[in-house]
């Protein structure tokens, strides 16, 4: 058996959504010890978008024709897709940067892409749970809601191009304990990361039984 984690913040002394991917890292490991756990941080070891397009290229032309970097970036896409498909389990922690999808996160679904092609779901049926975090409020009635272009984006990726047996574990407010202005929500963030951290626990234990 073997889970795949997988993160994306640029700050992972702070993460939140580490915090909460921990969790349910932890109760899959307690039900499996000794089983592999492969990791991949794509905040602290970015993959590099050069590697992406030589990849897109160098499935243009023949093998005899690649230059040695096409085949190295291809080389490179091609090992994420087999960590994806080595895991029974994958855990993902994709933090919302800027109104939208992690530039890292971003990169390596494209270099999935480029090497099992736009169509292929290499997640298929697979149980994969996501944890994404946001710094404010985007939810219905606020200010900013409509503002999220990551979740959407996240959940048609993954449950609808790659079709996992996706779970969604969200936060927000995750900035209003060291941010001025946000005094007045700091109960209600406290609130949400407490409910964040128990569904994960329920998560958690539901995935430690594959």
């Amino acid at each position: 058996m073997t889970l795949f984690r997988l993160d994306a913040s640029i700050l992972p002394a702070a993460s939140a959504s580490a915090e909460i991917a921990d969790v349910v890292e932890a109760k899959w490991v307690a039900a499996h010890p000794g089983e592999e756990v492969v990791r991949r941080h794509l905040g602290t070891d970015p993959l590099s978008p050069h590697t992406w397009a030589s990849a897109v290229v160098a499935g243009f032309i023949p093998e005899s024709e690649r230059t040695p970097a096409q085949r190295e970036a291809l080389a490179d896409a091609e090992d994420l897709v087999e960590e994806l498909a080595s895991a029974d389990v994958v855990v993902l922690a994709v933090p919302f940067y800027n109104f939208g999808v992690s530039q890292h996160f971003k990169t390596w679904v494209d270099l999935v892409i480029a090497a099992a092609g736009p169509t292929t779901p290499v997640l298929k049926g697979k149980p994969t749970v996501l944890v994404t975090v946001r710094g404010g409020g985007y939810g219905p009635g606020t200010p900013r809601e409509g503002w999220d272009h990551s979740t959407p984006y996240l959940r048609r990726i993954l449950a609808d191009v790659w079709e996992a047996d996706l779970t969604v574990i969200e936060r927000e407010l995750t900035l209003a304990a060291t941010t001025p202005g946000m005094e007045s929500l700091r109960d209600l963030a406290a609130e949400l990361r407490t409910r964040a951290l128990e569904e994960a626990d329920k998560v958690g234990t539901g995935i430690a039984t594959i």
